[in-house]
Protein backbone atom coordinates (compact mmCIF):
# COMPACT_ATOMS: atom_id res chain seq x y z
CA UNK A 1 0.00 0.00 0.00
CA UNK A 2 1.25 3.22 -1.17
CA UNK A 3 2.06 6.11 1.37
CA UNK A 4 -0.80 8.31 0.21
CA UNK A 5 -3.22 5.64 0.33
CA UNK A 6 -2.79 5.02 3.72
CA UNK A 7 -2.63 8.13 5.00
CA UNK A 8 -6.13 8.36 3.02
CA UNK A 9 -7.63 5.10 4.91
CA UNK A 10 -6.07 6.46 8.39
CA UNK A 11 -8.25 9.96 7.14
CA UNK A 12 -11.26 7.83 6.49
CA UNK A 13 -11.04 5.78 9.15
CA UNK A 14 -10.60 8.91 11.57
CA UNK A 15 -13.55 10.79 9.79
CA UNK A 16 -16.07 7.69 10.33
CA UNK A 17 -14.80 7.15 13.99
CA UNK A 18 -15.41 10.61 15.48
CA UNK A 19 -18.96 10.71 13.37
CA UNK A 20 -19.89 7.17 15.24
CA UNK A 21 -18.92 8.89 18.54
CA UNK A 22 -21.17 11.74 17.99
CA UNK A 23 -23.56 9.24 17.06
CA UNK A 24 -23.16 7.18 20.59
CA UNK A 25 -24.65 10.72 22.72
CA UNK A 26 -27.84 11.08 19.94
CA UNK A 27 -30.68 10.51 22.41
CA UNK A 28 -32.90 7.71 20.93
CA UNK A 29 -35.46 5.15 22.97
CA UNK A 30 -33.23 2.05 23.74
CA UNK A 31 -33.49 -0.50 26.18
CA UNK A 32 -31.36 0.74 28.93
CA UNK A 33 -30.13 4.48 30.49
CA UNK A 34 -26.33 5.28 29.52
CA UNK A 35 -24.48 6.80 32.27
CA UNK A 36 -24.92 10.15 31.46
CA UNK A 37 -28.77 9.73 32.65
CA UNK A 38 -30.96 9.76 29.02
CA UNK A 39 -31.98 7.33 26.61
CA UNK A 40 -28.93 7.35 24.54
CA UNK A 41 -28.24 5.01 20.91
CA UNK A 42 -25.38 3.28 22.84
CA UNK A 43 -25.97 2.53 26.43
CA UNK A 44 -21.92 2.89 26.97
CA UNK A 45 -22.13 6.48 26.38
CA UNK A 46 -20.10 8.19 27.53
CA UNK A 47 -17.24 5.35 27.67
CA UNK A 48 -17.89 4.30 23.92
CA UNK A 49 -17.74 8.07 23.13
CA UNK A 50 -14.54 8.72 24.47
CA UNK A 51 -12.98 5.25 23.27
CA UNK A 52 -13.92 6.30 19.79
CA UNK A 53 -12.55 9.42 19.41
CA UNK A 54 -9.63 8.08 21.38
CA UNK A 55 -9.01 5.51 18.14
CA UNK A 56 -9.70 8.48 16.12
CA UNK A 57 -7.18 10.20 17.31
CA UNK A 58 -4.52 7.37 17.28
CA UNK A 59 -4.82 7.02 13.63
CA UNK A 60 -4.64 10.87 12.96
CA UNK A 61 -1.68 10.62 14.96
CA UNK A 62 -0.38 7.72 12.57
CA UNK A 63 -1.59 9.48 9.61
CA UNK A 64 1.07 12.94 10.92
CA UNK A 65 4.05 10.50 11.33
CA UNK A 66 3.31 8.95 8.14
CA UNK A 67 3.04 12.39 6.08
CA UNK A 68 6.07 14.08 8.03
CA UNK A 69 8.53 10.90 6.61
CA UNK A 70 10.54 12.00 4.09
CA UNK A 71 10.04 10.18 0.51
Amino acid sequence: MSRKNLSFALLSTAIVMAVMAAATLLPLPSSKISDLGYYALCPFAPWSTLALLLLAGLCWVVRQYIDSKPD
